[in-house]
C-alpha cells in the first residue's frame, strides 16, 4: 500500500512547505485545518442546481461521501458545477442548452481539479448530460476516480397507473387532441414526478447510469438504488471509503474504461432498450479515452445483444421497479448468462465486472428483466440506418413495438417550433414523414430533443403511423419511428438540407436504410443552391460551441479528445 506521501502526489505541491503558507492561509479561511491539509485532499464534485428533481438532492447526497472520506482517512472538498433541464427546457429555445452543457461541465470539473491538485475525485451526477460530463472529465483528469449517480425517482400515481414524466408530454398531445380534458392533464402534471430523482423510465439518464456500472466507473449496484431510497445515503458513505482505497490502489480511469468496458456499457444500453443519447455520450467518452469506437460498432454490438428488460417508454416498467428485481447487477448477470459480457474488464471496486456479476441477486417471480431464453426481442433496442439522407449514419430506437418500415411523404420543417406547431395544429396525418432540420450539433446549435413534438404525435394517436427524422436529438422518453442524429446535420449542407415538402422518403431498418426516392444527381443539384443559414448566435457560449463542434456521428465532441488506441 502506497504510503501516505505518495498518496498526497498533487495535493503536497499546492499546500506544503513554507513557500504554500498563502494557500494554507486561505484553506484555513474556509475551515480546514492543518490536519485535514496533511491527509489526501478529495474533490467531491456534483451538479447540484435547484430547478429540477434530478440533481436537487445532490449536495446532501455530497455530504455522505464526504464523511466516507473523512471516516477512510482523507479531506474532502467539495464543488459544484452547473446542469440544464432537459424536461423543463424541452421545446423552448433553452433546450439549446442541453448538450452544450455536457461540454461546461466536464471542462469545469477539469478545470477545478486541476487548479487545486486534487489527489482523486468523486463526482455525482443527476440528469442525463451530467452523467457522461463526469466521466468525460474523470477520463481526461485520471486520477483516483469513481462516479455515482444520484437514482432514479419514484413513478408517480395517476388512477391505477404508475406514471412518469414522459406520461406528461404524451398527455400534452392527447388534451391537443380533445382526448383529455384540462383537468385531467393538471392532475397528472401534479402527480408525475413525486419527489426528487431523474426521470424514471430507461430514458437516458437510468440509460448512461446503467452504462457507466456496466463501463466499471461506478461500482455495480450503486447507481441503481432510487434517489430516495434510504440506502442510498449509505451507498454514497460507501463510495466516500471506496474513493480513498481506489486512491490506495493507485486505480485510474484509463485503466478501467477500455474497449472492452466500452462494449459492456453499450451491450447494457442494447439489451435494457436505452436511450439514443447514449450514442452520442459513448462516442465522446471513447474520443476522451483515446479509444477507436465507430457508430456503426452500436450496431453491431446490438445486433447480437437480446432486448430482456420490459422498461419504459417501450415497455412497462420504470428504472424503480428494475431496482426491486436486482437492479443493474441483474443486467450485468444477464449478459454473462448470454455469452456478451467481457467479463475480464475492472471496475472501480477492484474487482472484475465479470466477479461482480457473479454475486447479483435476482428477486424471486420479477417481471422486468427476462430470462436470456426469453428475450422481449431477439436483438437489441439500437440501430444505425445509412443512406442517401444519412451517409454519416443516424440513429434508431426498437426497443418496443416499433414499425420496421415506413415510406411516405415528407412535411419539412425548419425547427422544431414549426414543427411542434404544425402537430398542435393537427396538420399531420397518418403516413407522414415529419422532417425537422437544422437542429444539429452546429445548426441549433446544440442538438436539442425533441420529446415535445414526438409525444404529442403519440398523444394524438399518430404514434403508429407517421414517422420522424431529424438531424437533432430525442429524449429517452421517445418512442415510435423515429430516426435522430441524422449526419451530416443540414447546417453543413447536409443531403437533409435538400428535402422538400413531398419529397417520397423510405425507412427500411431491416436494411438499415434511411433513402429519399430522388437520384444523386438531383440532390447534388439543389444542394447546389443552398446557403449556409444565418447563426441563430453571434457571440457567447453558443457561438462558441457551433464553432468547435463535431459531428454527431463523432459524439457532437469539442475536445481533441486522447490519442487514438485501438
Amino acid at each position: 500500500m502506497a504510503d501516505n506521501k505518495n498518496l498526497r502526489a498533487h495535493s503536497n505541491v499546492l499546500v506544503d512547505g513554507p513557500s504554500r503558507a498563502p494557500a494554507r492561509a486561505m484553506l484555513k479561511a474556509v475551515g480546514f485545518t492543518d490536519e485535514d491539509l496533511s491527509k489526501p485532499l478529495i474533490g467531491v464534485a456534483h451538479t447540484w442546481i435547484e430547478i429540477m428533481p434530478c440533481t436537487a438532492h445532490l449536495r446532501q447526497l455530497a455530504g455522505n461521501v464526504k464523511a466516507g472520506i473523512r471516516a477512510a482517512g482523507a479531506t474532502p472538498i467539495e464543488f459544484n458545477t452547473i446542469a440544464v433541464c432537459d424536461g423543463i427546457s424541452m421545446g423552448t429555445s433553452g433546450m439549446r442548452a442541453s448538450l452544450i452543457s455536457r461540454e461546461v461541465i466536464a471542462d469545469s470539473i477539469e478545470l477545478t481539479a486541476r487548479g487545486h491538485l486534487f489527489d482523486g475525485i468523486v463526482a455525482l451526477s443527476g440528469c442525463d448530460k451530467t452523467i457522461p460530463a463526469t466521466v468525460m472529465a474523470l477520463i481526461r483528469l485520471d486520477l483516483p476516480s469513481v462516479m455515482l449517480y444520484g437514482g432514479s425517482i419514484q413513478p408517480g400515481r395517476f388512477g391505477d397507473q404508475d406514471v412518469t414524466i414522459q406520461d406528461v408530454f404524451e398527455a400534452v398531445g392527447a388534451h391537443s387532441a380533445g382526448k383529455m380534458s384540462l383537468e385531467d392533464l393538471k392532475r397528472l402534471e401534479d402527480v408525475a414526478c413525486p419527489g426528487v430523482g431523474a426521470c424514471g423510465g430507461q430514458y437516458t439518464a437510468n440509460t448512461m447510469a446503467t452504462a457507466c456500472e456496466l463501463l466499471g466507473i461506478s461500482p455495480l449496484g450503486a447507481n441503481s438504488i432510487p434517489a430516495t431510497d434510504p440506502k442510498k445515503a449509505e451507498c454514497a458513505r460507501r463510495v466516500g471509503e471506496l474513493a480513498v482505497d481506489i486512491l490506495k490502489r493507485g486505480l485510474k480511469p484509463r485503466q478501467i474504461v477500455t474497449k472492452q468496458s466500452i462494449e459492456n456499457a453499450i451491450a447494457s444500453v442494447a439489451m435494457t432498450g436505452g436511450s439514443t443519447n447514449a450514442v452520442l455520450h459513448f462516442l465522446a467518452i471513447a474520443h476522451e479515452a483515446g479509444i477507436a469506437l465507430d457508430i456503426n460498432d452500436f450496431d453491431r454490438i446490438s445486433a447480437r445483444t437480446p432486448l430482456l428488460a420490459d422498461l419504459k417508454p417501450g415497455g412497462r416498467f420504470t428504472a424503480v421497479d428494475m431496482h426491486k428485481a436486482g437492479g443493474i447487477p441483474l443486467v450485468a448477470k444477464r449478459l454473462k448468462q448470454a455469452g456478451l459480457l467481457q467479463g475480464d474488464a475492472m471496475t472501480v471496486t477492484g474487482r472484475t465486472i465479470g466477479q461482480e456479476a457473479d454475486a447479483a441477486a435476482e428477486t424471486k417471480g420479477q417481471e422486468v428483466v427476462h430470462a436470456v431464453g426469453a428475450p422481449l426481442k431477439a436483438t437489441g433496442g439500437l440501430v444505425i440506418l445509412k443512406g442517401n439522407l444519412a451517409p454519416e449514419g443516424c440513429v434508431v430506437k426498437v426497443a418496443g413495438h416499433e414499425r420496421m418500415d415506413h415510406r411516405g411523404p415528407a412535411r419539412v420543417f425548419n425547427s422544431e417550433d414549426d414543427a411542434f406547431k404544425a402537430v398542435s395544429q393537427r396538420q399531420i396525418k397518418a403516413g407522414d414523414v415529419v422532417v425537422i432540420r437544422y437542429e444539429g450539433p452546429k445548426g441549433a446549435p446544440g442538438m436539442p430533443e425533441m420529446l415535445g413534438v414526438t409525444a404529442a404525435l403519440v398523444g394524438e394517436g399518430l404514434g403508429e403511423s407517421v414517422a420522424l427524422m431529424t438531424d437533432g436529438r430525442f429524449s429517452g422518453a421517445t418512442h415510435g419511428l423515429m430516426a435522430g442524429h441524422v449526419a451530416p446535420e443540414a447546417a453543413v449542407g447536409g443531403p437533409i438540407a435538400a428535402l422538400r415538402d413531398g419529397d417520397i422518403i423510405k425507412f427500411d431498418v431491416a436494411k438499415r436504410r434511411l433513402d429519399v426516392e430522388l437520384s444523386d444527381a438531383e440532390i447534388a443539384k439543389r444542394l447546389k443552391d443552398w446557403k449556409v443559414p444565418t447563426p441563430h448566435y453571434a457571440s457567447g457560449v453558443m457561438a462558441k460551441y457551433a464553432q468547435q463542434v463535431s459531428s454527431s456521428s463523432r459524439g457532437a465532441v469539442t475536445s481533441a479528445g486522447g490519442a487514438v488506441t485501438s
